[in-house]
């Protein structure tokens, strides 16, 4: 018989896997995230500070587009507010909420500030094996209020689209945006529409300024400046829940306590101590946003404030096992919840921490074999390709194509089955190393990012040519193509079954 906490697993896996796709109004400070990745090799001579070896830079939506950017990779629909500045940056921002599909009508671009930006120096020891570090952060930011036209005009905007949403997330990194009189407003149309409203609290002593909202998610240091009580135990969790309750009318508040897991005290009294799941942290940047993203998505979708502050709990664990804020998807989340009963669900890595893996296996002289595709409708062919696959070296890797990408490619009738079920589906094959999801037309970029010893295509790409075939090949990498193995395919499959189907007997 199963016991109480797999029970609840199991309840945790059916919510999610039946889980809709909420409408989310999300107001708050959206930033830009640069991560300037390189590796140090040498001491400055000029000063005793390390000398970074640029190899590469990329731009992620950060703070508030953070949170959006989490809640579009899991199926929700998220409405935007906030500002922008006039400049480049601005625009890089816009570009990549516009491209990950969520509506920005209400993200209001403004002269009188440069967009705020977070540059991260990220650095790692190759040739000792070490892992990728922060060694600075710069930011550009201007924090006073915004002015007071746009605030009339965010509100304006709020006003009209506050009765079609299920849920309103307030990301609050004190940046100019949320003044008083817009977390009052905000917060009273929530209370009127009978909408939730959870905020993600700024660093401050006093958080009365989000008094009647549904509920608060502050860390540990904030709990400790905003009531004065250091959270050391559970007693002091309750002392510290109960009186920011009190104070601000909350209905429950979420302290999210890193190692000791995340505490959850409701309007009643009644309290829950979900503890965490240890893991190896590798940055915790964006586990905050992670906690809000998740709990909001959960909540919005019409579940208990204790089923979304376990989800949560679990994706914030996934996040700190990443380096910089990532999106994760619902297959990863399942998996953390699957795995004490298949380890073989964590198999489902994004590609950061997949590198961190990989560099390991190299350490330990295992030879990495690379292949991709979009597995859709799993088949025999399948399995004797990826067995073929991994005869080739120690550690396989599969690229897989998303939704989005298999549509691209194979029109708008497929994938037949989503991209969650067929992550997880690989994942369970013993040949399978790990399994890591890829959303352009081609694996080239994420082939040059894992830099594997070995590429694998099917004998019909002969003619084609490989994708990332001159890249492999310029380390001394090898290109092998894998024969064909009972001539079948998914294509093959569909026709027969829609044949069947046509003259049934």
């Amino acid at each position: 018989m199963p016991d109480k906490a797999e029970l609840k697993s199991h309840n945790l896996v059916h919510i999610l896997s039946n889980i809709g796709s909420p409408n989310i109004l999300l107001i708050g400070d959206f930033m830009l995230d640069k991560y300037v990745w390189g590796e140090v090799k040498r001491i400055s001579q000029e000063a005793p500070i390390p000398v970074l070896n640029v190899t590469s830079e990329e731009i992620r939506p950060g703070g508030a587009g953070s949170v959006a950017n989490n809640l579009a990779e899991l199926g929700a629909n998220i409405c935007c507010y906030g500002v922008i500045g006039n400049d480049n940056d601005g625009k890089l921002l816009l570009d990549d909420l516009n491209g990950i599909g969520v509506e920005t009508d209400g993200i209001i671009e403004v002269s009188d500030r440069p967009t705020t930006v977070k540059v991260r120096m990220m650095g790692h020891l190759q040739s000792a094996g070490k892992g990728i570090q922060q060694i600075l952060r710069i930011d550009y930011e201007k924090t006073d209020d915004i002015e007071e036209k746009i605030q009339d005009e965010i509100v304006n905007k709020i006003e009209s689209k506050v009765q079609h949403v299920d849920i309103i997330l307030i990301s609050d990194m004190n940046k100019g945006v949320l003044s008083t009189r817009i977390l009052d407003t905000v917060i009273r149309l929530g209370k009127d529409h009978k909408v939730p409203v959870i905020v993600d609290p700024r660093l401050s002593n006093d958080y009365t300024i989000y008094k009647g909202a549904t509920a608060i998610t502050p860390n540990r240091f904030e709990t400790k400046l905003s009531t004065g009580i250091k959270i050391t135990d559970i007693n002091s969790m309750k002392s510290a829940g109960r009186k920011l309750l009190e104070e601000s009318l909350f209905e429950c508040v979420i302290i999210t306590a890193d190692k000791d897991g995340m505490f959850l005290y409701r309007k009643d009294g009644s309290c829950d101590l979900i503890s965490t799941v240890p893991k190896d942290v590798y940055d915790v940047s964006g586990a905050g946003d992670m906690v809000l993203s998740i709990f909001g998505f959960v909540l919005g979708s019409k579940n208990s404030f204790e089923h979304a502050a376990m989800i949560a709990n679990i994706a914030a664990g996934v996040e700190v096992g990443k380096i910089g804020a990532v999106p994760i998807s619902k297959s990863e989340i399942l998996s953390e919840l699957m795995g004490g009963a298949n380890p073989l669900y964590t198999k489902i890595k994004v590609l950061d921490e997949l590198e961190e893996k990989l560099n390991r296996h190299r350490g330990n002289n295992e030879k990495i074999v690379f292949t991709n595709g979009c597995f859709d409708i799993l088949h025999i062919g399948h399995i004797e390709y990826l067995k073929f696959s991994r005869q080739q070296g120690d550690v396989l890797v599969i690229g897989l194509n998303t939704d989005r990408s298999v549509r691209e490619q194979k029109g708008d009738k497929r994938p037949f089955v989503s991209e969650d079920e067929r992550a997880r589906l690989i994942s369970a094959l013993e040949d399978v190393s790990y399994v890591v999801l890829f959303d352009e037309l081609t694996p080239e970029d994420l082939i040059r990012r894992i830099k594997p010893d070995v590429l694998i295509k099917g004998e019909d790409w002969k003619e084609k040519g490989v994708v990332g075939r001159e890249f492999v090949e310029s380390y001394g990498g090898k290109v092998i193509l894998a024969p064909f193995v009972n001539n079948v395919s998914t294509t093959d499959i569909v026709t027969r079954i829609l044949e069947r189907n046509s003259n049934p007997r």
